[in-house]
C-alpha cells in the first residue's frame, strides 16, 4: 500500500495522517440514470403532461359554464367581480387537489377504477372547500359552481381520463408507452406471475425475460408464449441493465437469503424505476390490500370480506336508483319487442325461470323470451352436443333460439325485465351470474360462495367474454367479485357492459 504522510489539524497542532492511494472511493459516487430509466421517465411525463391539460382545459371550462350563468343572472354590473372570484377559486383548488391526491401518478397510469376514484374524492374535496367558503364568506355564484360546474366537471374530467386510458391501451397494444419487465423467483412462482401479467396486458408490463433460482435454461412457456430465461437469481440486476428493464418482478423470496431484496434494490439504482413484490393473494383486489410498516418492517393487510352493513345498503341503494331510472325507457322499448315475440309464434312474451339467489333462496327471474315455447322439453335430446363446460349448457347455434330471440340475446336485450328483479330485492344490478338450481347442486368446495350475495344483471362474466368463458374461469371472475365489489367496480362494470351491448361478444 502506497501512502504519504498528510497534515491534519488537531488541538494547538498539526498530525500526519497517511492517505490510502489504492483505496475504491466509486462506490462513494450516487448511481447515475441509465438510458432505460430516462426513456421511462420521459414517457411518464409525457403522459401525466397530456392528463394535466385534459384536466386544466375541463376544469376551466366547466367553472367558467357556471360563471357565465351567474354573469348572466347578475342583478348589477358591481356584482360581476364579485362573481367571477368564485370560479377562479374553484379552479385553482379543483386543479391543486388533482395533483395533491395522485391522479397522474405513474403507479396508476390504465388502472381504470384507481385513477378514478382518486379523481372523484379529489373533486369531491375541492367543492367541500369551495363550500365552506361559501358558508364563510357569502360569495355570490357558489350555487352554480356547486350545482353545475361540480356534477358536469366531474363527469367530464372522468370522461377525459377514460379517453386517455382508451388511448394509452392501444398504445401498450403496440409496445408503447409500456415497462419492460424481467420477472426472477423460483420457477413455479415466475411462471405464476408471467401468467397473470399476460392476462391484464392494460398495465403495460412487457415481459422481457426471467431469471430463475434453478439456474436452468430453459425457456419458462405460459399459455403458449415463451419467455427466455436470461439468468439467475443471482444475476438480477445486471441481466435487467443488459436487457434494459426499468422494472423487476420478485415472485418469489428466496430460501437463505433474507435481504436479497434489500440488496436487488441497491444494485437497480439508476437502471429501474420499481422494485415489485409480487404475493400470492390472488383475486385479492387493490381495496382490501394496505401496507403498514411497524418498526420498519412493512406488514401487509388484508381485510376480511363482509357481507353486510353499510357498502350493502349503499349498494342496494344504488340498485334501487338504476332500476327506477331504467324501467322507464325499459317500458318503451320492450312494447316493440313484446310485439315481435308475439308476432313470432304466438307465445307468452316473458321466461320465467326458477333461479338462486343470496344464502340458497331461490326466485323466478324474469326475461324476454328468446326460445320457443317447449324449449325445456328439447334440453335433454341436446345434451349430448353441449359446448359448455362444468354443469353450463351452451350451445353458439342452439336451435331453440327464435330469430328475434337471437337478435335479443346477441344485444343482451333479453335481460331487461331483469330489472324488475332488482327493484324487488331478489338480484342486484351487478353480481355473479345467477345460477340454476341443478348448477348449484353440482357445486362443490368454495363455489358455493357466489351465493353470499345477490346475483347481477351484469357482472365481471358479463364483460368479460361471456359464454366463451370456461367454468373455472367464470367462477374465478365470480368468486373475485363476491370478496373485492366497490362501487366505484360496479359504476366501471355498468359501463363496460354498456359498451358490450354495442359491440357484443361471446352473446349466444
Amino acid at each position: 500500500m502506497t501512502a504519504v504522510a498528510q497534515p491534519t489539524v488537531g488541538i494547538g497542532r498539526v498530525l500526519p495522517r497517511p492517505i490510502d492511494f489504492d483505496r475504491n472511493w466509486e462506490a462513494a459516487a450516487a448511481p447515475r440514470l441509465q438510458p432505460s430509466l430516462e426513456r421511462r421517465r420521459l414517457w411518464e411525463r409525457r403522459y401525466r403532461r397530456y392528463l394535466r391539460v385534459s384536466d386544466v382545459v375541463t376544469v376551466l371550462a366547466a367553472t367558467s359554464l357556471a360563471a357565465a350563468g351567474a354573469i348572466a343572472a347578475a342583478p348589477a354590473a358591481g356584482d360581476l367581480w364579485a362573481i367571477v372570484r368564485m370560479p377562479m377559486l374553484t379552479a385553482f383548488v379543483w386543479i391543486v387537489l388533482l395533483a395533491l391526491f395522485g391522479t397522474r401518478s405513474a403507479n396508476i397510469f390504465g388502472s381504470g377504477a384507481t385513477e378514478y376514484k382518486r379523481v372523484a374524492h379529489a373533486t369531491g374535496l375541492a367543492f367541500g372547500i369551495v363550500a365552506m367558503t361559501y358558508v364563510i364568506f357569502q360569495w355570490p355564484g357558489v350555487r352554480l359552481q356547486l350545482v353545475a360546474a361540480l356534477p358536469l366537471g366531474l363527469f367530464a374530467v372522468l370522461i377525459g381520463r377514460w379517453t386517455w386510458r382508451r388511448w394509452l391501451i392501444r398504445q401498450r397494444a403496440r409496445d408503447h408507452y409500456t415497462s419492460r419487465t424481467l420477472v426472477t423467483g423460483t420457477r413455479t412462482d415466475v411462471e405464476f406471475v408471467i401468467r397473470q401479467l399476460l392476462q391484464d396486458s392494460n398495465h403495460g408490463f412487457t415481459i422481457v425475460g426471467a431469471a430463475t433460482a434453478d439456474g436452468a435454461r430453459e425457456p419458462v412457456v405460459v399459455d403458449g408464449r415463451i419467455v427466455p430465461v436470461v439468468g439467475t437469481t443471482g444475476t438480477v440486476a445486471a441481466r435487467a441493465r443488459e436487457l434494459e428493464a426499468d422494472s423487476v418482478v420478485v415472485a418469489s423470496q428466496l430460501d437463505g437469503e433474507p435481504d436479497f431484496v434489500k440488496r436487488l434494490s441497491w444494485e437497480l439504482e439508476g437502471a429501474a424505476a420499481e422494485l415489485i413484490l409480487s404475493s400470492r393473494l390472488a383475486d385479492v383486489a387493490g381495496p382490501r390490500i394496505s401496507l403498514r410498516p411497524v418498526d420498519g418492517m412493512p406488514l401487509i393487510h388484508v381485510a376480511i370480506p363482509e357481507f353486510e352493513g353499510g357498502r350493502h345498503l349503499l349498494k342496494r341503494t344504488m340498485d334501487i336508483v338504476v332500476a327506477v331510472l331504467a324501467l322507464i325507457p325499459i317500458t318503451l322499448i320492450g312494447l316493440p319487442i313484446a310485439l315481435l315475440i308475439k308476432l313470432a309464434d304466438r307465445g307468452p312474451v316473458f321466461f320465467r325461470q326458477t333461479r338462486v339467489g343470496r344464502d340458497g333462496t331461490e326466485f323466478k327471474i324474469l326475461k324476454f323470451r328468446t326460445m320457443q315455447v317447449d324449449a325445456e322439453a328439447q334440453l335433454a335430446a341436446l345434451q349430448d352436443a353441449n359446448e359448455a363446460a362444468g354443469p353450463l349448457f351452451k350451445l353458439k347455434s342452439d336451435p331453440r333460439v327464435t330469430r328475434i330471440g337471437a337478435v335479443l340475446r346477441k344485444f343482451s336485450l333479453d335481460e331487461l325485465p331483469q330489472f324488475w328483479n332488482v327493484l324487488v330485492g331478489e338480484m342486484s344490478v351487478v353480481g355473479p351470474r345467477p345460477p340454476l338450481p341443478s348448477e348449484v347442486t353440482a357445486y362443490g368446495g368454495t363455489v358455493f360462495r357466489r351465493l353470499y350475495i345477490k346475483p347481477g344483471i351484469t357482472g365481471l362474466w358479463q364483460v368479460s367474454g361471456r359464454s366463451d368463458l370456461s367454468w373455472d374461469e367464470s367462477v374465478r371472475l365470480d368468486l373475485r367479485y363476491v370478496e373485492n365489489w366497490s362501487v366505484m367496480t360496479d359504476l366501471m362494470i355498468m359501463w363496460r357492459t354498456a359498451r358490450v351491448m354495442v359491440d357484443p361478444k361471446g352473446a349466444y
